[in-house]
C-alpha cells in the first residue's frame, strides 16, 4: 500500500513540474503550449504620455483636439499580417534578433499594431504645420500611432545614448488605422509607400545621416482602394504597416498648436492661449533630448535660447548632408521637421540621378518650393516658423541672432563634407569654394550622374612631384574618359530641358506679369517663370547643336576642372609627406564619404513591383545593398527579380492633376506603362531609360 502511495506522490511531483513549464511558456486559448514572444519582453516606459497633457476624450472619428499633445487611439488590426522584411539593426535599438522577430507567429501582429504588446499605450500626437509655405492649422498623426518608449538595452553602443541621451526609443505603426487626427484619409498605407520609408530610413542610416529608423514592414490581405495616378482610375492595394523607431517623432509643428489665427489663411492651432501647456511641452523636450542644454543653464531664457540654436545647429548639418548626397526631402514642411534634428517623414522623397539644381522629386510641387537648391533656405525659414511658435519663450534678439548664425553654420557644415566628398583632407585653402561651385556647374552643364560623378574621383590620380607634361596630359585624358562616362545624351539634355510649363500658358503668364501684376502673383511668381525662360534658352541651344559637338564640349568643360583638381590634390602633399601614404588616406576617405549606390527611385520601385507579386525577395535584396553603400557586395550587384525574367507591371500614366493631401502625397508612385520587361541593370549604375516615366507625388 506504501507503495502505492509513493509512486502517485511521484506521479504527481512529474506533472506538477510539466504543468508549471507549460504555464511558464504561455497557454493559447484552446490550452496548447506556445513559446513566449520576443516582443512580449520589451521594457516599456511611455514618458511623454506621463509628463504631457493627454486628450480627456476617447470619442471615435475625426476631430480639433483642443489642449492635449496627444489623444489615445486603438490601432486597427490588419487581415493575415505578414512580413515583408525587417532591419536587424533597427531591431538591435530595440534590442531585438531579427531573426527571433522573424520566426514568432505574434511577430506581425506585434509589429503592425493588430496585437498591442503587453506595456505599450497606443497615442496620436497633435501637431499642426506650415504646408508649401501656408499655415494648415491642426494636422497630426493622421496616419501612425505611437506604441510607447522601448527601454534601451544595457548594452546599448555610447555612440547611441548620445544621440539618444533618454534612453528610451520611441516606436511607432505608421498605417495603423484611423486617429483623431486622419482628417479625410482612411488611416491606411500601401505597400509602396511602406516599402519607400522602409528603404529610405535605413538606407539614410546606412549614409551616416541622422533619420528616423523602419524596424519592419508588415501587409496584408486587407485592401484599400488608391487612385495611384489621380485619374479617377483607383485600384484595390495591400494595407501595409512600417514599425518607425525615434528618439522621439515630436516635430516643429508640434509647438505650432498654440498658434493665433494667421492673418493669410484665418486658420488657428487648436490650443491656442495654452501658454501652459507650450512650457509644459518645451521643458519636457529640453529636459529629455537636451539634457546637458537644461543642466548647463539655470535661467530659462538663457537655456531656451541655448535649445533654439541647438536645434538651429542640428537642422543646418542634416540639411548640409542630404545637399552632400543630392538628397530631396520633398514636402519640407514645418510638420516635418524633427525638433531633435533628424530626417522625418519619406514620402516624396528623391535621390538625384542627374545633377540638377532645379532638381523637383515631388510632382505635386509645381513652383519648386522644396527643389534641391532651395532646400537649405527653406529650412532656415522653417526655424524661423519655430521660434514664432515659441513666441514669448524666446527673446527677440536672441531670435534673429541664432537665425543670422544659420547660413554660415550650413555654409560651413557643407564645405567640411564636400572636402572630404574631393579629398581635400589636409588642407583648407581659400580656393576650395570656387572649386566646388565649379564642380557643380560642370556637372550640371553635362548633365552628369550626380552619384556616381562624385564616386568616380577618386580614380582621379593626384600628380607626382616630377610629373612631365605627356604623363599629365594622359592622366587627364583617362580621368575625362571616366567622367565622360557619367555625362546624358543630348536626346537626354534635350529631354532634360524641356519647360514644364506648355509655351502658351507660359506666353500668357508673361503678358500678365506686364499687364496685370496683381493677377500675375496670384497664378504664378517670379522665380518660377524664370525657371522655364531658362530651360528655354538651353533647350534652343541644344537644339543648335548635335551629339559629336555637345561631347567635345563636355569634354572640354570636364578636362578644364580636372586639371584644376589635380592642382589642388598637389597642394595636399607636403616635401617631406609620404606621397603615396597621402593618396591612400584621400582614396580611402573618398571612398568611405561617396557611396556607391543609393536608394534612387527605380531601384525601388523595381522592389516595389516584385513586391506587389508577392515576391518580397527584392526589397530584402535592396536593404541588404543599402546597408553597405559604400561598397561592393559579392553577388549582390544587381537586381534578380528583373534577371529572373519579371518586368514591370503594367501601370498608367500620370494625368498631372495637382495638389493633392500630404497624405496622398505619401502614397502616389507609378510609372507610366512599360510594354516589355526593361533590362536589369547594376544598382550602381546610371538609371535605365524606363526610369524617366517614374512619377512620384
Amino acid at each position: 500500500m506504501a507503495s502505492v502511495v509513493l509512486r502517485r506522490i511521484h506521479f504527481l511531483r512529474k506533472n506538477v513540474t510539466f504543468f508549471r513549464l507549460v504555464f511558464t511558456a504561455g497557454m493559447d486559448p484552446m490550452g496548447s503550449a506556445f513559446s513566449r514572444s520576443p516582443l512580449e519582453s520589451l521594457q516599456f516606459d511611455n514618458v511623454a504620455l506621463k509628463k504631457l497633457p493627454l486628450d480627456p476624450s476617447e470619442e471615435p472619428g475625426v476631430r480639433v483636439v483642443k489642449g492635449a499633445c496627444f489623444s489615445r487611439v486603438q490601432p486597427q488590426p490588419l487581415v493575415k499580417p505578414t512580413f515583408v522584411a525587417v532591419s536587424e539593426p533597427a531591431l538591435a535599438l530595440l534590442g531585438l534578433a531579427a531573426e527571433e522577430v522573424l520566426h514568432d507567429p505574434l511577430g506581425p501582429e506585434y509589429l503592425s499594431g493588430s496585437k498591442v504588446m503587453p506595456g505599450s499605450d497606443p497615442a496620436a500626437h497633435c501637431y499642426c504645420g506650415h504646408q508649401f509655405g501656408h499655415f494648415a492649422g491642426q494636422l497630426g498623426d493622421g496616419a501612425a500611432c505611437y506604441l510607447g518608449e522601448v527601454k534601451a538595452p544595457a548594452n546599448q553602443s555610447g555612440d547611441l545614448l548620445r544621440e539618444n541621451p533618454c534612453g528610451r526609443w520611441e516606436i511607432q505603426v505608421k498605417g495603423a488605422g484611423l486617429t483623431p487626427y486622419s482628417r479625410q484619409a482612411d488611416g491606411r498605407k500601401v505597400l509602396r509607400s511602406s516599402i519607400r520609408e522602409f528603404l529610405c530610413s535605413e538606407a539614410m542610416n546606412a549614409l551616416g545621416i541622422p533619420t528616423t529608423r523602419a524596424a519592419s514592414v508588415v501587409t496584408s490581405d486587407l485592401r484599400v482602394a488608391r487612385d495611384v495616378f489621380y485619374n479617377g482610375q483607383p485600384r484595390l492595394e495591400r494595407c501595409s504597416v512600417v514599425l518607425r523607431i525615434a528618439p522621439t517623432f515630436i516635430r516643429f509643428g508640434s509647438f505650432e498648436i498654440f498658434k493665433p489665427m494667421d492673418e493669410l489663411t484665418g486658420r488657428q492651432g487648436p490650443s491656442v492661449g495654452r501658454n501652459d501647456i507650450k512650457a509644459q511641452l518645451l521643458d519636457y523636450v529640453i529636459e529629455t533630448f537636451y539634457p546637458e542644454i537644461q543642466q548647463t543653464h539655470p535661467e530659462r531664457s538663457d537655456r531656451n535660447a541655448a535649445f533654439f540654436r541647438e536645434v538651429t545647429v542640428r537642422t543646418a548639418r542634416l540639411v548640409a548632408q542630404w545637399q552632400c548626397v543630392g538628397f530631396c526631402h520633398g514636402v519640407l514642411n514645418t510638420d516635418n521637421m524633427s525638433i531633435v534634428g533628424v530626417t522625418l517623414d519619406y514620402g516624396p522623397y528623391g535621390f538625384m540621378d542627374r545633377f540638377d539644381p532645379d532638381f523637383v522629386c515631388n510632382a505635386s510641387d509645381s513652383s519648386g518650393r522644396y527643389s534641391y537648391q532651395a532646400q537649405p533656405a527653406v529650412c532656415r525659414w522653417n526655424l524661423a516658423r519655430l521660434a514664432e511658435a515659441l513666441g514669448t519663450e524666446l527673446k527677440p534678439e536672441s531670435v534673429e541672432a541664432i537665425l543670422d548664425e544659420y547660413l554660415p553654420l550650413y555654409n560651413g557644415f557643407y564645405l567640411d563634407n564636400m572636402r572630404n566628398k574631393l579629398g581635400l583632407l589636409r588642407r583648407e585653402e581659400p580656393e576650395d569654394e570656387a572649386l566646388i561651385t565649379d564642380l557643380m556647374q560642370t556637372m550640371h552643364n553635362t548633365g552628369a550622374d550626380f552619384t556616381n560623378t562624385f564616386r568616380s574621383l577618386s580614380q582621379v590620380r593626384a600628380p607626382a612631384r616630377e610629373e612631365t607634361r605627356d604623363k599629365a596630359k594622359e592622366e587627364v585624358s583617362r580621368s575625362v574618359d571616366l567622367l565622360m562616362e557619367q555625362c546624358s545624351s543630348l536626346e537626354e539634355l534635350k529631354e532634360a530641358n524641356k519647360p514644364t510649363m506648355d509655351t502658351r500658358e507660359l506666353a500668357m503668364v508673361l503678358s500678365l506679369a506686364q499687364t496685370n501684376p496683381a493677377l500675375f502673383e496670384m497664378v504664378s511668381d517670379k522665380r518660377t517663370v524664370a525657371r522655364q525662360l531658362e530651360r528655354l534658352a538651353r533647350l534652343k541651344e541644344l537644339m543648335d547643336t548635335n551629339q559629336e559637338d555637345l561631347r567635345a564640349k563636355q569634354r572640354d568643360d570636364w578636362a578644364r576642372w580636372v586639371k584644376r583638381y589635380r592642382n589642388r590634390l598637389l597642394q595636399e602633399c607636403h616635401e617631406d609627406s609620404d606621397a603615396q601614404l597621402v593618396e591612400e588616406e584621400r582614396v580611402k576617405v573618398m571612398d568611405s564619404t561617396n557611396p556607391r549606390v543609393v536608394l534612387r527611385n527605380y531601384i525601388a520601385q523595381n522592389a516595389i513591383e516584385a513586391a506587389e507579386t508577392g515576391d518580397f525577395s527584392e526589397v530584402q535584396r535592396v536593404l541588404k545593398v543599402l546597408e553597405k553603400p559604400f561598397c561592393v557586395q559579392q553577388g549582390l550587384e544587381q537586381p534578380l527579380w528583373l534577371r529572373r525574367g519579371g518586368g514591370v507591371g503594367e501601370v498608367r500614366r500620370d494625368e498631372g492633376r495637382c495638389g493633392p493631401s500630404e497624405e496622398e502625397e505619401e502614397e502616389g508612385v507609378g510609372t507610366a506603362s512599360v510594354s516589355e520587361p526593361p533590362p536589369s541593370v547594376p544598382y550602381d549604375s546610371k538609371p535605365p531609360v524606363w526610369a524617366r516615366a517614374i512619377c512620384v507625388t
